[in-house]
Formats: C-alpha cells, structure tokens, sequence
C-alpha cells in the first residue's frame, strides 16, 4: 500500500490506465477475431471493412503505446495477406 501522497495519486492514475489499455485491447483482440471469422466464411466483403476499422484500431493503439508499433504492422500486414489468400482462392 502506498504511504505518501504522491504514491496514492501515482496509485490511482496506474488504476484509471490499467483499466483503459484493458479496455482498448479487449476491443482489439474482439476486432481481429470477427475479421478472422469473417475470413474463415467467405464473407470477403464483410471482411475487408472489417480489415479497414482494425487497422484503424491498431494505429490507435500503437500511437498511445498499448501495443508495440511493429506488432501493429505485423497485424496489418497480416490481415491484408489472408484478405488476398481469400480473394486468390475465391
């Protein structure tokens, strides 16, 4: 337990942040896997918008430092292989 006063606040600020990036990667991960769902049934369409609006997540996450900047561009560029995989084999 925090003793001074300056520790409680940093206490707080953890928690309110904690919270936040838990959030933000929740929404993420939620994200990638309906676009991987929706590549696994052939919805290429419902797919790409999909790949559009989590990318658009990772670059947020990315910039406010949830997660890594080259883990973003590794998801990215993995989304957009399996897209192309999807449209090669359609």
């Amino acid at each position: 337990m925090p003793n001074t006063k300056g520790a409680k606040k940093r206490l707080r600020q953890s928690v309110v942040r904690r919270d936040r990036n838990r959030a933000q990667k929740t929404r993420l991960r939620n994200s990638l896997r309906k676009f991987r769902e929706a590549v696994a049934a052939k919805k290429l369409d419902e797919a790409i918008a999909l790949s559009r609006s989590t990318a658009i997540l990772l670059d947020k996450a990315a910039s406010k430092r949830v997660i890594h900047a080259n883990k973003a561009a590794r998801l990215k560029s993995r989304m957009c292989g399996l897209i192309v995989r999807s449209k090669q084999a359609a």
